[in-house]
């Protein structure tokens, strides 16, 4: 069981307060545009909410800025295989430039999340959890991650799962500094870039 200091914590959550308050407030106009994009391009709700599970399995809602046509049912089932139909024009270009992430400020600000951490999984796969796949649950879960910035996607589950588990063995306020700036560079280069072999 990895475990990390209180000390480590209040300056982890001190450094969320402040980057997720200065990022709304410097990021605001951005938020504004993409907003009126919306309204004009995509018919329905501009924010996509769903629940999520945090740390200590503790759930809440995730929000992002919507990507795809509404369905409901797909949404709710959490089917997949429509997505390619579904996403818009300017939702891919949301999903390249990861802006559809940034609602998830707010989530951070409030302490349901935190810049830096696993990625907030869903209940159902929660369930299949092994005991050491549960300790993810361990820190709160980041709007990005050290599996985010190896590959994310193009890698497997378990991977992704090693990567997690090594964040919380190895945690340090400069491990999520370097994140944070890799974060940054996959926004502007591209997350091929990064991409595992």
């Amino acid at each position: 069981m990895y475990t990390v200091s209180n000390l480590n914590l209040f300056f982890k959550r001190l450094i969320d307060l402040v980057g997720s308050g200065l990022g709304l407030l410097l990021l605001s106009p951005l938020i504004v545009v993409i907003v009126l994009l919306m309204k004009i391009t995509m018919p329905g709700p501009v924010f996509f909410k769903q629940e999520r599970v945090g740390k200590s399995g503790v759930d809440f809602h995730i929000f992002k800025f919507r990507t795809m046509k509404v369905d409901v049912e797909a949404e709710r089932n959490l089917d997949f295989s429509k997505d390619e139909n579904r996403i818009t024009a300017l939702g891919k270009f949301l999903r390249r430039t990861k802006i559809d992430e940034l609602p998830q400020l707010v989530n951070v600000l409030v302490g349901e999340m935190s810049l830096v951490g696993p990625r907030p999984t869903v209940q159902i796969q929660v369930e299949e959890y092994t005991p050491i796949q549960m300790q993810r649950l361990q820190m709160k879960p980041g709007m990005t991650g050290l599996a985010q910035v190896n590959g994310n996607n193009s890698i497997s589950w378990e991977q992704r799962i090693k990567y997690d588990l090594s964040y919380i063995q190895n945690y340090s306020i400069l491990l999520d500094v370097k994140i944070i700036c890799k974060t940054v560079a996959i926004v502007l280069f591209g997350e091929e870039k990064y991409k595992r072999g």
